[in-house]
């Protein structure tokens, strides 16, 4: 493997999604890492705590010697055939630590001992996060955006890929951002989601102005909200709307919240799968139970509760499309209509999805004109 300097273009790593060695300790990845990151620690977290507390009592030298001692022998070489793994699958790779300092530096020191040279990010994690944190800011300030409108059900997400350029906000935050959005995946940290969020917009930044579609959403997807900038600069931001009837929403409700979640549950929890499936929607209606008002929220509990005996009878989906159109034309849609009165954007254009797609393709074609 030919040597390759280390670096610090940030950008460009970000851009060609180029595969990262992070040494830091696994507490520390948790906290916040990058989407092509992978966690090959040169310490555990029991090691690194052990040496930072030997550095306060005896000093640097002391902890560097402690750290050798505990990652030595076989622990030592099972970690450094797992990075030279690293290395060899992803040739175009670079390895960091927290701060580009001493635990990448052994790492890169140990990998060249074995006959492999792999260059180090300048700075580590913090210098990439910095750069993040900077570049979602002038992103947002440098990109035309549009957001993507409509009542509950209306399909937003799946607009989203039949436009020019959009970012899907819910995907990254892995959360649909209703009250009933939750997955049976966990949610990314923030940091997580940030970093995901400001390298999806960097590339859009890279042609220039370019008009980029996003979710209209609140200031929360779930547990995770978006970062200031992006929440003012959405708050004016033009929109196009999207116009379903409520038939045509009661279905996509259908298919995402009854059906996936329903796919999702089996194929998790097998026979259990559908008792937990009624459980978490019976939960996430529950938390709404005082905006929807009492007797409401008992009418479509029952009605809930009904469609699902009745899909275990083999009887269909019918009753689950009771208690969701009755969801949506008594709580959401006024809930949405009340929303839209108070927001300051103007509406570009109002259609069905395949209307807006061709609507959002031609706009397109005419601002390269």
């Amino acid at each position: 493997m030919s040597a390759r300097a280390d670096t610090d273009d940030y950008r460009a790593l970000f851009l060609a999604a180029v595969p990262l060695l992070d040494t830091r300790a696994p507490a520390e990845f948790e906290r916040g890492a990058f989407p092509t990151a992978r966690n090959l620690p040169l310490m555990t977290d029991d090691e690194r705590a052990a040496v930072g507390t030997c550095y306060k009592q005896r000093g640097q030298a002391a902890a560097i010697a402690l750290g050798h001692e505990l990652v030595a022998g076989e622990v030592r070489e099972a970690r450094l055939a797992a990075w030279a793994a690293f290395a060899r699958a992803h040739p175009d790779g670079y390895l960091y630590c927290f701060r580009g300092g001493l635990r990448s530096e052994i790492v890169q020191r140990w990998l060249a001992e074995a006959g492999i040279a792999y260059p180090r990010v300048r700075g580590g994690y913090k210098a990439l996060r910095r750069f993040l944190i900077d570049s979602l800011a002038k992103s947002i300030a440098g990109l035309d955006i549009v957001l993507v409108s409509g009542r509950t059900g209306s399909g937003k997400t799946r607009l989203l890929p039949l436009l020019p350029r959009s970012v899907d906000l819910e995907g990254l935050a892995k959360h649909r951002g209703s009250t009933f959005g939750r997955l049976l995946e966990p949610q990314p940290t923030q940091i997580d989601f940030e970093n995901a969020l400001a390298i999806a917009l960097l590339r859009h930044a890279e042609g220039g102005r370019q008009t980029v579609y996003l979710e209209d959403e609140g200031h929360n997807i779930g547990r995770l909200y978006l970062p200031p900038p992006l929440r003012e600069r959405m708050a004016v931001a033009p929109r196009i709307e999207l116009d379903h009837p409520l038939a045509d929403r009661v279905e996509v409700v259908l298919e995402d919240y009854v059906i996936d979640l329903g796919e999702r549950f089996r194929a998790a929890a097998g026979d259990d799968g559908p008792a937990r499936h009624r459980e978490r929607l019976q939960g996430d209606l529950a938390r709404a139970r005082k905006r929807l008002g009492g007797e409401r929220y008992q009418a479509v509990s029952a009605l809930m509760d009904a469609a699902f005996a009745a899909q275990a009878r083999g009887e269909g989906l019918d009753g689950h499309r009771a208690w969701i159109a009755r969801l949506l034309a008594e709580y959401y849609d006024p809930m949405y209509d009340y929303q839209a009165a108070q927001r300051d954007g103007p509406v570009l254009a109002r259609g069905r999805r395949e209307e807006l797609a061709t609507w959002a393709a031609q706009r397109d074609r005419a601002h390269e004109q």
